[in-house]
């Protein structure tokens, strides 16, 4: 067997060596970075933050531009002095959620304050630790080595927790200036066992609302039980029409485009460990939702979903009403797999509305694409190669999330392979009070930054 320790490992390990040293700067300056608000929902501190960037961006030698956008800005750094090597995007965003409820927190959420080992602040998490662990890691390459292995563009959002509306238009407009091999996010959370993974892909989402008026006014239900249609009992009736009790979504034609799980895809499954048993105590569920026979991840990765997020109408105050309601309104989501576009989705159910209850308005409201790398795809070695150089163990391989990430603007606007490797533990109460980042993991955050730089640039393009 070959043990030759090669230089550029040989650079790896001298740059780990320096993350290793600095541990104490880094917690100053990530803290010092998420004590500057800012929330995009309330434009709080969003021009200061990303000046901020700027400012940290230039000092890495980079050539950085914030570039004006219908409200928040986005930054964009390049440094691409390795020709021939391949070219990373670093996406991040540097908007943060409301910290409401303010009593809940234990500190004061834009006083980062360290607790058992965690820092804890509106932020740390979600996505404002996890960037900045990306960018100290160029800084340590170019400290030690005087130079990156590989090129790096960042972009970094300042509208992803308001649903990164302004996103596909500015990939669009600005393609030429995001023109990578591949793009990694660092954004999430770590298998809730600390394992590190790998995504490849993100569901989609089709949101709409289906409104029902019967009368010009609400009416007795006695006296006109009967005979006045019920415009709850009308989307009731109409919502029964679009998934049977198997859990089967019943739309016609809904579910034609929808790909099976290719075999690699199936082993990645497999290989996620599973207590279902655990997911059922935590929740206080009794059995999952129909159909049983369905895997549990297939249900997450693969299957389109029909939600009712609510349903309204009538009286819902204290006591009895013997009301009979003339108006109600279902808001509703469909997730999205891979071949589902939001279109395609909205006509299949505006067609089925039509056909059950023509009298019933169906409105098309936020909608994502999903997203699908390859799981496949010749950069997963390299990516698996840097998780075990920084963290002395195999990743974890998702071939998609339930949830939903702009992610599309990378694969299907610029055709490009995209993956999410986060660096933040499971519990880190993202969106929530007290939201947190290990300390171990900020630092394992780093070091894998680092190793996937030194691994993209022992690549060939």
């Amino acid at each position: 067997m070959d043990t030759t320790v090669t230089e550029p490992d040989q650079d790896l390990e001298r740059v780990f060596a320096h993350i290793d040293a600095n541990r104490e700067s880094y917690v100053t300056r990530v803290m010092d970075y998420v004590r500057h608000k800012s929330i995009s929902a309330s434009n709080e501190g969003i021009a200061e933050a990303a000046d901020l960037l700027v400012g940290m961006l230039c000092d890495l030698g980079m050539q950085v531009e914030k570039i004006a956008t219908a409200n928040h800005p986005m930054v964009i750094a390049r440094r691409e002095t390795q020709p021939g090597r391949p070219t990373v995007l670093l996406y991040g965003h540097y908007d943060v959620q409301p910290p409401e409820p303010l009593e809940l927190w234990k500190s004061p959420p834009f006083e980062p304050e360290i607790r058992d080992n965690r820092i804890f602040a509106r932020g740390i998490g979600d996505n404002k630790g996890q960037h900045f662990a990306q960018l100290l890691a160029i800084e340590a390459y170019l400290a030690v080595v005087g130079d990156l292995p590989c090129n790096v563009i960042f972009l970094l959002e300042g509208e992803e927790e308001i649903g990164s509306p302004q996103m596909a238009d500015f990939v669009r407009s600005h393609a030429d200036k995001l023109d990578a091999d591949l793009v990694i996010t660092a954004d999430g959370s770590l298998h809730d066992s600390g394992r590190a993974i790998v995504t490849f892909g993100v569901r989609g989402v089709a949101s709409f609302e289906l409104k029902a008026k019967t009368a010009n006014r609400d009416a007795h239900s006695g006296n006109f039980g009967g005979v006045m249609p019920n415009a709850i009992w009308k989307l009731v009736h109409l919502l029964a029409t679009m998934k049977n009790e198997r859990g089967e979504i019943t739309i016609e034609g809904l579910s034609d485009p929808v790909l099976p799980p290719t075999d690699l895809e199936r082993a990645a499954m497999a290989a996620l460990p599973l207590d279902v048993e655990k997911i059922k105590a935590e929740l206080g569920l009794a059995d999952i939702d129909e159909p049983l026979e369905r895997p549990y991840w297939e249900r997450l990765m693969f299957q389109p979903t029909l939600t009712i997020n609510g349903l309204h109408g009538g009286y819902g105050g204290p006591g009895q009403k013997t009301v009979l309601p003339s108006e109600a309104f279902a808001k509703c989501d469909i997730r999205l797999v891979e071949n589902l576009t939001p279109d395609y989705v909205f006509d299949k159910v505006r067609a089925h509305v039509e056909k059950y209850a023509p009298d019933v308005e169906f409105i098309a409201a936020n909608s994502m694409l999903p997203s699908k790398t390859p799981i496949d795809s010749p950069f997963v070695p390299a990516i698996r190669e840097a998780i075990v150089a920084a963290r002395g163990v195999e990743p974890l391989l998702y071939p998609s999330l339930g949830g939903s990430l702009p992610d599309y603007v990378f694969t299907k606007i610029l055709k490009k392979p995209a993956f999410v490797v986060p660096y933040a533990n499971a519990d880190q109460a993202n969106h929530a009070p007290n939201e947190n980042l290990r300390l171990d993991l900020f630092f394992e955050g780093i070091r894998t930054g680092a190793a996937l730089l030194a691994k993209l640039g022992a690549m060939k393009t």
